[in-house]
């Protein structure tokens, strides 16, 4: 069973047998079907059906030569409303089954994001190149638990420094990465400048007083992360089949905006916009072709 079925609010489901009666609506109800014909072992064909707000559950598989549908792997989707980057992207196909994952280098996070292609049929159909220039990205996350915590109280001076100091220290890296030594210097100072600070503070002040966003890499699976983020935007709705509530918003992390879902059961305390969310996220991408 899928562990983030209960974002998009199928937290009861326990038993097999029930997920089939939902693949089966999925494949008779589908809002949206791709079908790639003449594929190496068949006609590959992804259904998705929405259960929720721009989120629902995809089914892929394949038809053999008598035209009968084979379930080869299903997952929940939630997809994002904003273009979140337009970085290079690399995608690769899984070993096990015809699903991909994709790799995104933004200086504004510091890490190489990996994310769960939920476009894998359209991918294949544009081109199955590795490298995918120019594109937009769409990135968002199921979580699966979360945390509502307080704002750090800034004025408006502070606000603007970080923002220009963000902008300073993305145009290091991107010097960095091209063999600039002034670069690496800078910012290994400015590390070394953070660490101080932090372990000045942390004797008298709780960490997330001192650390405003992050966006971490947790656990082994490499599209899973942890992140802390301002909220921007809120909105609540329902699974159409289960009722339980869901909650997306919109987060702000390092600089970087993306859509969240969460069933409301997983969230402690109350959503509101200026306040943030703490969780870890199944992290999901969308190319736009």
């Amino acid at each position: 069973m899928h562990s983030f079925l209960k974002a998009i609010g199928f937290s009861q489901i326990s038993k097999r047998e029930e997920m089939k009666k939902i693949i089966l609506d999925v494949i008779k109800n589908y809002d949206k079907k791709n079908v790639i014909q003449n594929y190496p072992d068949g006609t590959f064909a992804e259904f998705s059906r929405n259960y929720g707000n721009d989120c629902g559950i995809t089914v892929c598989g394949q038809y053999d030569e008598e035209d009968r549908f084979h379930v080869e792997y299903y997952y929940p989707f939630f997809r994002g409303t904003g273009v979140t980057t337009q970085e290079a992207v690399t995608v690769e196909k899984h070993v096990d089954k015809n699903a991909f994952s994709g790799a995104c280098d933004d200086l504004r996070i510091g890490i190489t994001l990996i994310f769960y292609l939920q476009n894998a049929a359209e991918y294949m159909k544009e081109s199955g190149k590795e490298k995918i220039d120019n594109h937009s990205l769409i990135l968002s996350g199921l979580a699966g638990e979360g945390k509502i915590l307080l704002p750090v109280l800034k004025d408006k001076e502070a606000v603007k420094v970080e923002q220009e100091s963000a902008k300073n220290r993305s145009s290091m890296i991107a010097a960095a990465r091209n063999g600039d030594e002034e670069a690496m210097e800078n910012l290994t100072m400015e590390e070394m400048d953070t660490y101080s600070m932090i372990s000045t503070r942390i004797v008298n002040e709780d960490i997330l007083s001192i650390v405003d966003s992050y966006f971490m890499p947790y656990g082994i699976q490499c599209d899973q992360y942890s992140i802390l983020g301002e909220i921007l935007e809120v909105h609540t709705g329902s699974n159409i089949v289960t009722d339980e509530e869901l909650v997306q918003m919109t987060i702000e992390s390092n600089n970087m905006q993306f859509d969240v879902c969460i069933n409301r059961k997983d969230l402690l305390g109350d959503p509101q916009v200026g306040r943030r969310f703490k969780g870890t996220v199944w992290l999901q991408g969308q190319l736009q072709f």
